[in-house]
């Protein structure tokens, strides 16, 4: 099973970059994990007749996945700018929604004590909106402090949520796959 993940930060060190290989930790050894690169340009309708190779890249990734995993932070109690500009270039052109029908799940980390509440109740609009087949539970809106160590890995009270999570994930795609 292929996961396409989209991390909604662009730091090399981001804890959600850390959730997200904690997560694939807890998958199981079948599960492969491909991060996808959203440093993209800015969108530009314009463009959608010949698209960045690095669009086309993002676009191709998500369509050969068998699930879409978003793993964002939030920024401002929204969507990072970064994140929504990936979304809006895989899913354009109209008719070209490389997120149609795509089992979709999101999850995040944040160092605040609400999580990523805000961001991932925005996202859950986009992708209902894109047709995507999003996961409804379980949500998770985690505080960094709390789940990982130092060292970024999970603490011994965290494993089972976030294993419940992954769990759930790879039980929703496989369900959307038939």
């Amino acid at each position: 099973m292929k996961i396409a993940v989209l991390i909604g930060s662009l730091q090399a060190e981001s804890i959600n970059r850390v959730l997200a290989k904690n997560l694939k930790a807890l998958a199981p050894e079948d599960v492969e994990f491909i991060y996808l690169d959203i440093d993209l340009p800015p969108f530009n309708q314009g463009l959608e007749d010949k698209l960045p190779v690095k669009v086309s890249a993002l676009k191709t990734a998500i369509e050969t996945a068998d699930g879409v995993l978003v793993v964002t932070p939030e920024y401002n109690r929204s969507i990072p700018g970064v994140l929504k500009n990936a979304i809006d270039w895989a899913s354009r052109p109209y008719g070209s929604n490389s997120f149609n029908e795509k089992p979709t799940g999101i999850i995040g980390a944040s160092f605040g004590s609400t999580g990523t509440a805000q961001a991932q109740a925005q996202l859950r609009n986009v992708f209902i909106y894109l047709n995507t087949k999003l996961m409804g539970q379980p949500e998770l809106y985690i505080s960094a402090e709390r789940t990982f160590d130092e060292a970024g890995s999970v603490k011994e009270d965290s494993k089972e949520f976030l294993q419940d999570y992954i769990d759930a994930f790879i039980k929703h795609v496989e369900a959307s796959r038939g």
